[in-house]
């Protein structure tokens, strides 16, 4: 890519082509895609790193901006382009203006890793080292910058893929982005091996490939860890996949016939201990749904809570005014309503609302006028237990769902990925669910309209699920945790610091001379 690179790097081919190293970004970053569900070839993560490392180092430091922006294009662009499908089927949006607004998205996503590989190079500047030991830090500062900045984009973080692989065990300790932070410290470990081999280090070459590999070794051990207790009394529940089509969701003419499905899929379950319908099963206010809500509570069994999601109408004293609310409420034998908190842009709320609103059909999805949900807002009640729900997206901002899981007993999520079609999203989601019940040590019920319904016990794994687009019950056991993750005290601040004193300490400075 360029003749005056970095002192002391490996100047390889892939560094010298411009074509050839770009070529090796996009792939590299499409690799990581391939970590996750349902490819889930988490090994795969290192690899990727190795290659960016082996194009990026050797750069000089302007180069590097287009160089994490070509990285994240093909990670986003292969990882998150299912956005089109709710853009163009659902968004009743033209299909050159739905690619366009696809194209739009992914190529602002791979900003972030423009910024941070900017930033990466304004620290480090020529020294190949110092890029070496705060590649890492600096990756991992990106993601965090990318899980709040303009409301975030928790997505497709390569710690995730671990879910089945054999970092897992860290996530109850450091969370996602300390599985992040030594993926990424393996692959730059990598590129310093082969670098110190070329220069015929072979001690500390082969001392740097034990330190970086004595984790993947060690850590499986720690999955045998309980570091919360589990009840001894298990929970039945049961939970509705309606399957309803997305195209007639909204659609006034199918509202009763959508609440009678649900009704009639119940009719053998209303004595269970915890019935769960999902995102907006009931899809009118609850101001206009008490007949409904009359008729469940008369149906369901003395010990039997039903949780749905269900919108919200009224007046909002956080924004002086009566607004919509994307919400969970529970019935009969339970109490309590969660309103949601972390909303998605378009989907849920359009960003710049007087300008945008009604220059395309996507502008206007139905109930895309939700207001957020105040924070601290306290459990569901069901047969005494603290349920702490999260609704759709939530459950991908991982110091959120670690903060607030504090002191419940069972996680419970639901969605409507109906939106993104037979695309790889809605699999990603339950990844990053199960990332979640690993993360808090707490089993989690996750309830869809049509797919994926699933259980998941608090170590991550799938106890029982239910096929993609069919119409079915789920049924089975979950079971209370007491107790809390090192990961729920702590959240990310740890890896965060680490990075932090990473770059304060390692990076390059100007020392001014002596007078």
């Amino acid at each position: 890519m360029s003749h005056d690179s970095t002192p002391s790097a490996l100047n390889t081919h892939l560094s010298r082509n411009r074509w050839l190293g770009a070529i090796t970004l996009v792939v590299a970053g499409a690799l990581q895609t391939l970590t996750f569900s349902p490819f889930n070839w988490w090994w795969l993560g290192p690899v990727s790193i190795a290659l960016i490392l082996l194009v990026t180092v050797p750069l000089p430091s302007r180069k590097l901006f287009r160089a994490g922006w070509l990285t994240g294009l093909g990670l986003f662009a292969t990882g998150a382009s299912w956005v089109y499908i709710s853009i163009s089927k659902y968004g009743n949006t033209p299909i050159p203006v739905a690619v366009l607004l696809t194209v739009l998205f992914v190529m602002g996503l791979a900003l972030f890793h423009g910024l941070a590989f900017w930033f990466w190079g304004k620290l480090a500047k020529s020294s190949a080292v110092r890029r070496l030991i705060l590649f890492p830090a600096i990756w991992v500062l990106g993601d965090w910058l990318r899980s709040w900045l303009l409301t975030g984009f928790p997505w497709l973080y390569l710690g995730t893929a671990h879910t089945d692989g054999p970092l897992a065990g860290l996530a109850p300790l450091t969370g996602v982005h300390g599985i992040t932070f030594w993926i990424t410290l393996t692959g730059a470990a990598a590129y310093g091996v082969a670098w110190l081999l070329f220069h015929g280090r072979k001690t500390l070459a082969a001392v740097t490939a034990v330190v970086a590999i004595l984790p993947w070794l060690a850590t499986p051990a720690l999955n045998r860890i309980h570091w919360t207790k589990l009840s001894d009394e298990p929970i039945q529940f049961a939970a509705m996949q309606g399957n309803i089509p997305q195209l007639i969701k909204w659609d006034p003419e199918f509202l009763k016939q959508q609440i009678v499905t649900y009704l009639t899929m119940t009719e053998d379950y209303w004595d269970t201990d915890l019935i769960l319908w999902p995102e907006t099963a009931i899809p009118l206010p609850q101001d206009q749904a008490g007949a409904i809500i009359e008729h469940i509570n008369k149906k369901l069994g003395k010990n039997s809570t039903l949780i749905t999601g269900i919108p919200w109408y009224g007046f909002s004293e956080q924004r002086e005014g009566f607004t919509y609310r994307n919400s969970i409420m529970a019935i009969g034998n339970g109490e309590g309503m969660y309103y949601k908190q972390k909303l998605v842009p378009f989907g849920e709320y359009v960003p710049l609302e007087s300008l945008l609103r009604g220059l395309i059909g996507f502008f206007d999805l139905p109930m895309s006028s939700f207001s957020p949900g105040p924070a601290y807002q306290k459990p569901l009640e069901a047969n005494g237990l603290k349920v702490r729900p999260f609704i759709c997206y939530e459950v991908a901002y991982p110091d959120f769902v670690a903060s607030n899981s504090r002191g419940s007993d069972l996680l419970l999520t639901i969605s409507n990925d109906g939106w993104f079609g037979d695309s790889i999203g809605p699999l990603q989601h339950l990844q990053i669910a199960r990332m979640s019940a690993l993360e808090t040590g707490r089993y989690m019920l996750r309830g869809t309209n049509n797919g994926v319904t699933a259980v998941i016990d608090n170590k991550g794994q799938i106890t029982g699920r239910l096929p993609h687009f069919e119409r079915a019950t789920l049924t089975g056991k979950v079971y209370a945790a007491s107790g809390s993750t090192p990961y729920m005290e702590t959240g990310s601040w740890p890896v965060l610091i680490l990075a932090a004193i990473l770059v304060v300490f390692v990076r390059e400075r100007d020392i001014p001379p002596a007078r």
